[in-house]
């Protein structure tokens, strides 16, 4: 993602902000944007620049969403601005010869059941209409008035090619695309789930070679809510029990084992199980916060703060590595943090009611994991700190079988389609540890596209 690109249009529409409201104004509008206060002094462009400018660039997408939310542009700059925000996250590629199969397989299918919806999507993803139309006397010959002639008036006057062709979606980002085929198969468009199975059936057997499929990922309505996700790779089921933020072996039954449902026995306030769909955006840490609020019943401001003492706490006290690790997300990227995928403390990764020694050599090696990331589409990163007693016995000797069990748990986690990341937990300490820590979470998200990351401080 272009950071610079992103950054300098976003200066300049948050400088012209500055009419939007008088001085006593600006900390409002600052904070909508998710901007520290604006300094005392200055014009109100400068006070504006002035917040913008201290914002660091793992900030920029969620000020650039917030934008678009509460100060929505013309379509052509909100287009610039979505382009840039989706360059930051992985979207898998339609190549142009597949978009046009696309388009040939739905000819003679029914696009839409509701038109108002129908051109609310398109509106929302393309500009179909000169804003200077309505002036200038020209709107009955705008893209919107041919497309509500041709294919809402009309339909079968275009075929789907050609409607492709003049919004140009052959041309535009794979995410630009993906996001007017999960509009098309949307309950909006397409209130019946009869016609939205059928239509989402077509779709994924033309995306099959592209390793793409829509999915239905949550509900609006009581109607699924589909999602382009990629196929054939990474962790292909979803996260069924997530169990994290203990350190003792949670005393645990299945209250209903037809449909995989754990209770917490004893000891409920050492262990915390996250039981709501994990979709295929991962969970980020605004979604577990969510989840902690309903479950607290907290409001927002103190859920933000009980969660993180709640998962620092967790942690060993004697392992401040650990601890600086946790800490280091959070420090680094500040404000962006509720985007992000969580970073889930002591996760269990196996759980077996007998011991390791009732259970002899057939034992599960490995029980937590330190820490866990769900990202997008199935990714799930493993991030373990170790000390010595990974490599060596009591006596601090080095012992190759501890090693040999750590190199095997590894591979296991591997094949089963974990990513694994391990530091020495002499990297984890002081200023150089919490640098260290940054600079890995940076390059982590960049390598898996999963955000523009680069980090200025503050």
């Amino acid at each position: 993602m272009s950071v610079p690109g992103l950054r300098d249009i976003l200066r300049g529409l948050i400088g012209d902000l500055k009419d939007r409201g008088t001085h006593t104004e600006l900390p409002t509008i600052c904070e909508q944007l998710g901007l520290r206060p604006p300094c005392a002094e200055g014009s109100k462009r400068e006070r504006l620049h002035d917040s913008f400018d201290a914002a660091p660039d793992s900030e920029l997408v969620v000020i650039a969403e917030r934008y678009l939310q509460f100060f929505p542009p013309n379509p052509e700059t909100r287009n610039k601005i979505q382009e840039l925000i989706w360059q930051a996250s992985p979207c898998p590629e339609v190549p142009k010869r597949f978009r046009r199969e696309i388009a040939n397989c739905l000819d003679g299918e029914v696009l839409f059941l509701n038109a108002k919806h129908f051109m609310a999507l398109l509106d929302n993803l393309w500009i179909i209409e000169d804003p200077f139309a309505a002036l200038l006397g020209t709107s009955s010959t705008s893209l919107r008035a041919k497309i509500e002639k041709h294919v809402v008036e009309n339909p079968g006057d275009w075929p789907v090619d050609h409607l492709f062709e003049e919004l140009g979606a052959y041309d535009c980002s794979n995410r630009r695309f993906l996001h007017l085929l999960e509009g098309l198969a949307s309950a909006d468009v397409r209130p019946d789930l009869t016609a939205q199975n059928h239509f989402v059936s077509l779709l994924n057997a033309a995306l099959a070679p592209c390793q793409i499929e829509l999915q239905a990922t949550g509900t609006e309505g009581g109607y699924p809510a589909f999602t382009a996700v990629s196929i054939g790779k990474r962790v292909k089921a979803s996260a069924k029990n997530l169990i994290f933020a203990s350190q003792v072996k949670p005393d645990l039954r299945f209250c209903d084992a037809i449909n995989n449902d754990v209770e917490v026995v004893s000891n409920q306030d050492k262990v915390l199980i996250y039981d709501r769909p994990i979709g295929v955006g991962g969970l980020t840490w605004q979604e577990l916060q969510n989840w902690w609020a309903h479950a607290m019943q907290l409001n927002d401001d103190d859920a933000k703060g009980s969660l993180y003492r709640r998962l620092f706490h967790c942690l060993p006290e004697n392992s401040p590595p650990q601890r600086l690790l946790f800490e280091a997300y959070f420090k680094h990227f500040k404000l962006a943090v509720p985007g992000l995928p969580a970073l889930l403390p002591e996760v269990w990764l196996h759980w077996d009611p007998k011991t390791a020694r009732e259970r002899g050599k057939d034992a599960l090696l490995r029980f937590r994991m330190d820490f866990l990331l769900l990202l997008p589409n199935g990714t799930r990163v493993v991030i373990e700190v170790d000390g010595k007693e990974h490599y060596a016995d009591a006596r601090g000797q080095a012992d190759p079988k501890r090693y040999a069990d750590m190199a095997t748990c590894d591979r296991d986690l591997r094949l089963a389609g974990y990513d694994v990341y391990r530091f020495g937990a002499v990297e984890l300490d002081g200023e150089s540890g919490l640098a260290r820590a940054g600079d890995f979470f940076d390059r982590l998200f960049k390598l898996y596209r999963l955000a523009n990351v680069t980090h200025r401080g503050s």
